[in-house]
């Protein structure tokens, strides 16, 4: 028998984050309960509060981190070439995370909230002025590259872009036409 490995208060908080980036992404902010996480972390309830305090703040903390992870993807891509076709590549690569994309649109989805909905502008604002930033696009240019971005990200949601695509022509064609001038 394998002794267990007693992880640290960081390492078990990030494993409870990443729990509730799933549950959340699979279930939006009120159909979520933090037993629900808990269970998915291997941890208790209790200990789920003393980590985030409530479950906003855990909702909180999985949006900040979806957008942290979409932020450094076009990090990443600018670090190859700083251009706006380079991010969009490297954004298709979170098609294989769909839950970071699914909290991303809980997070819009649950921004009636006014806590939510000023980290959600908020986090949203960061990536658009990211993109101008990394690749000089003019605020068009930049509203284009959102605008198909959300596209992609709702047919992501939708399942018909991904590993798991479910093949449906009308996505196909919509795909197809990216990349194109």
């Amino acid at each position: 028998m394998t002794p267990k490995v007693r992880l640290t208060a960081k390492e078990r908080g990030a494993e409870v984050l990443q729990a509730a980036v799933q549950a959340f992404a699979m279930s939006g902010y009120d159909g979520t309960k933090t037993d629900e996480i808990a269970r998915l972390a291997g941890v208790s309830q209790p200990y789920v509060i003393r980590l985030f305090g409530t479950k906003q703040e855990l909702f909180l903390a999985a949006v900040r981190s979806a957008c942290d992870r979409i932020e450094q993807t076009f990090r990443d891509a600018a670090d190859e070439t700083p251009e706006l076709s380079t991010l969009g590549r490297n954004y298709e690569r979170l098609f294989d995370e769909p839950e970071i994309l699914l909290v991303l649109l809980q997070g819009f989805s649950a921004s009636g909230d006014p806590v939510i909905g000023d980290c959600v502008r908020e986090r949203f604002g960061r990536i658009y002025n990211l993109v101008r930033e990394l690749t000089g696009a003019s605020p068009q240019q930049a509203r284009e590259f959102l605008s198909a971005g959300m596209l992609l990200t709702v047919m992501s949601a939708m399942q018909v872009l991904g590993p798991d695509a479910i093949p449906m022509p009308w996505a196909e064609e919509i795909q197809g036409t990216f990349g194109e001038h």
